[in-house]
């Protein structure tokens, strides 16, 4: 009786409550998990095996080329051929702006033109001077000069006779002289006319070509994404009036680690794989490789082109891309299934010879089919355990349902 109350002191000291009173005279449990039976796993060994490296990238789809079309000269806007989704073909009509205040500048600019054109005696719009002193303004000129040499050397000879008097010399030589700066004048004229028909030529051009801009026209094969313009709005140049992309071929572009830098290389071909068409793959080739890493991500872009003449696939998409390269190298594998993600690491069960777990942070390389490439933490040969691994820790049992299987191994 006594021991009972002794015993009934010591719990109520430790614990304090009554509901206690039923374990004070219950036997100790151990610890761990050894009184618990092993758990069935199903295991495999780790083994080194020779692949080909594969390059597994995510990406996005971009238009192989997207373009805003905008106006290039003022005015109305009279017609818009297209809307979204429509296809156009290079040179094809897409916008009409009203092209009336354009006509009326190059019928000015042409009147200016051919007013020039006929002080020079030229008589078609391309006509250029051959001979300066062929013009109209400069040969009389040049006649007025010479008849003014003619008359001074007969006023000398008279006057050198004693004939002519020094008056009529001294007025003959004077008229000489200012008929000789009335041609270097009419020269240099008719050089600045030269000019000026040579820039009303550039200016008749310039207004031909804002007449044609009125025309807004397809600068290759595209689709339209998006129209921003209406009829009968009012532009100015440089309004956006349609976005277009060019989507066949279409671009894939995605980022790629930087330790892989030295197996992708441009040519090689890239299996590619979009969500929309889950059960379809998809070639593309790569064509551009960026020449510098981002130094936050420590990854590089890559571009893929893919045939797209169905144009199924859609610029903005999400995609993925796996390239097999050319670099073969010697890996330890084991089966996906042995890995457990637990509290941000990843974790392996290895299973020793006495059916024991040793828990292993692990770290993973690359996906080959169902086996995973093991950087560190797991050696070959070693066994570990691929099912159940959730239940699994350090220092539990196990019962192996299946010996390892046979796989190559160094």
């Amino acid at each position: 009786m006594q021991n009972r109350w002794k015993n009934l002191a010591r719990c109520l000291a430790v614990s304090g409550f009554a509901i206690v009173f039923p374990a004070c005279n219950s036997q100790p449990v151990a610890s761990g998990h050894s009184s618990s039976a092993p758990v069935e796993v199903r295991v495999a060994r780790v083994a080194n095996r020779e692949v080909r490296r594969v390059v597994e990238s995510v990406g996005t789809l971009f238009p192989f080329e997207e373009a805003i079309i905008s106006a290039e000269v003022d005015g109305p806007v009279e017609k818009v051929e297209v809307d979204l989704g429509d296809r156009v073909a290079r040179g094809q009509l897409m916008v009409q702006i009203s092209d009336e205040e354009q006509q009326y500048l190059v019928a000015q600019t042409e009147a200016q033109l051919w007013q020039a054109l006929e002080r020079l005696g030229l008589t078609n719009e391309n006509d250029k001077v051959a001979d300066i002193r062929a013009t109209p303004e400069v040969r009389r000129a040049q006649a007025d000069l010479g008849d003014a040499e003619q008359r001074f050397h007969r006023v000398r000879d008279l006057a050198q006779q004693g004939i002519g008097s020094q008056q009529a010399l001294d007025e003959a030589q004077a008229r000489l002289q200012s008929l000789q700066a009335a041609y270097d004048s009419t020269l240099n004229q008719t050089r600045n006319l030269i000019r000026e028909v040579e820039r009303s030529r550039a200016m008749l051009e310039l207004q031909r070509k804002k007449l044609r801009d009125t025309r807004v026209l397809a600068p290759f094969t595209a689709n339209v994404k998006e129209r921003q313009v209406t009829v009968g709005q009012y532009v100015r140049a440089n309004t956006p009036l349609l976005t277009l992309v060019k989507i066949d071929p279409i671009r894939l572009r995605a980022e790629v680690p930087e330790r892989m830098a030295p197996w992708i290389k441009v040519g090689q071909m890239a299996d590619v794989s979009v969500e929309a068409f889950a059960n379809r793959g998809f070639q593309g080739k790569i064509w551009r490789i960026s020449p510098t890493v981002d130094q936050s991500k420590r990854t590089f872009l890559v571009e893929a082109l893919i045939d797209n003449r169905s144009e199924e696939l859609k610029p903005g998409s999400y995609a993925r891309a796996r390239v097999e390269t050319d670099r073969r190298e010697r890996i330890r594998l084991a089966p996906a299934s042995a890995v457990n993600y637990v509290f941000g690491s990843n974790k392996m069960y290895v299973v020793d010879n006495d059916n024991t777990i040793e828990a292993r942070d692990v770290k993973l390389g690359d996906r080959y089919g169902e086996d995973v490439e093991i950087i560190e933490g797991v050696d070959a040969g070693e066994t570990v355990a691929t099912t159940q691994v959730s239940r699994l820790d350090t220092g539990y049992k196990v019962k192996v349902m299946s010996a390892p299987p046979r796989m190559e191994s160094d």
